[in-house]
């Protein structure tokens, strides 16, 4: 691997395919114990600006029971995790709370990626103080388009959060799979041209020429650090696009060249053999 590669943009390409919504629903302070259910297709992006408090789980597989947040800390969840924030008024914590729509849901190639919860103090974070300080004015005081506002800057937050775990993989408890995978500077150059070219001709040569490293080790690092091995990974890849697009009417005939495959022969195939029912039948499916 050359020790000179250039930096890409991991994340725009995902996110312009795969978009991440936020909708703010709390400013302000909380007293004793607060619930947040667990909503299909809903993550949370909360941020504590103040105070102290206990974070509840219940007994969820990978998330941890109970959570002790004792400095001013965003609180990140990818996916549908139902949580109790338990806090006693004199304490004075002081919340902004947005919850986060993944396109796909749970099945968003990032929301799977994730831990179930990203607990980070604020003063690790570097750089989101003008971001927090721009939030924070604008859920103070009621203004022209303060929602609007605070919706994007809560995406401005995550975008950062998710910034700093790609440069942080250790310290965030980054996961085998896809982050992990943008966080390696050689695999992230394959994975960002198979986001920005799906349809392209990636042969396991030519994915390893991208990341400049020689078949054997390109195979043996993308297997490590993602979890699966790159033609597994390209066809995923493949068919979330595909669903994506199946949900907004567009024929899977339509979608086989865009993605690689010959026909629409070809990807009903692998669609069937990866999802375990045809094009048609999911979509029928889908609420």
């Amino acid at each position: 691997m050359s020790d000179h590669l250039e930096p890409v943009d991991r994340l725009s390409a995902l996110l312009e395919r795969f978009r991440v919504r936020a909708h703010l629903f709390h400013a302000g302070p909380l007293c004793g114990v607060t619930h947040y259910a667990a909503r299909p297709g809903l993550g949370f992006l909360h941020v504590m600006r103040r105070g102290d408090m206990a974070v509840t789980h219940g007994l969820v597989p990978g998330a941890p029971p109970r959570i002790e947040v004792r400095e001013p800390s965003v609180l990140f969840y990818p996916r549908p995790l139902a949580h109790a924030f338990h806090n006693a008024p004199e304490e004075d914590s002081d919340f902004t709370c947005a919850t986060l729509a993944f396109d796909g849901g749970e099945n968003h190639p990032l929301a799977r990626a994730l831990p179930p919860v990203v607990v980070l103090p604020i003063a690790q974070l570097e750089g989101i103080e003008h971001t927090l300080a721009l939030l924070f004015a604008e859920t103070e005081r009621v203004r022209c388009g303060q929602r609007l506002l605070a919706d994007r800057l809560f995406e401005v937050l995550l975008l950062q959060l998710l910034r700093w775990l790609l440069d942080h993989p250790a310290e965030g408890a980054v996961p085998l799979g896809l982050l992990a995978g943008l966080a390696h500077p050689a695999l992230a150059r394959t994975l960002v041209a198979v986001h920005e070219r799906p349809g392209g001709a990636w042969s396991l040569e030519a994915m390893a020429r991208c990341a400049g490293l020689s078949r054997s080790v390109f195979a043996a690092s993308f297997k490590a650090h993602v979890g699966e091995t790159p033609a597994d990974y390209l066809a995923h890849w493949r068919l979330s696009i595909a669903q994506a697009e199946l949900r907004r009417g567009i024929a899977v005939k339509q979608l086989a060249g865009d993605l690689g495959y010959a026909s629409a022969a070809a990807l009903s195939r692998v669609f069937t053999q990866k999802v375990g029912v045809s094009p048609r039948a999911w979509l029928q499916q889908q609420p």
